[in-house]
Order: structure tokens, then sequence, then C-alpha cells
């Protein structure tokens, strides 16, 4: 069994955070870009949705 240090990390391209290889992924690693669902739609932790802070919630 490997270890989750012995596998693959990338930089998410949203948020800038490394991420690790998931199974799910096997077949789409070169293709993956983003760490979440919600760094692929532009809402990662950095804010991109123009929400977080607004006091509206």
């Amino acid at each position: 069994m490997r270890r989750k240090a012995d596998l693959p990390t990338r930089i998410c391209a949203r948020c800038g955070r490394p991420f690790t290889w998931r199974k799910k992924w096997a077949r789409v690693w070169e293709e993956v870009r983003y760490c979440s669902d919600a760094c692929r739609r532009g809402k990662g932790p950095d804010g991109g949705d123009g929400q977080r802070g607004t006091g509206q919630g």
C-alpha cells in the first residue's frame, strides 16, 4: 500500500495550495488543475465570488 506522502502533488491554479493525487483522478491526472469543485467554479478560498466579508449572510 502506498503512503500519501508518496503520491504525486500539484499546485491549485486558483488558490495556490498544494493538493495530492486522488484515485478518481487516475485517468485524467494530466488535466487536473484545481484542488476542488469550488476552485474550479471560481469560488475558491481566496474569495473569488465576491461574497466573502460582505456581512450579508
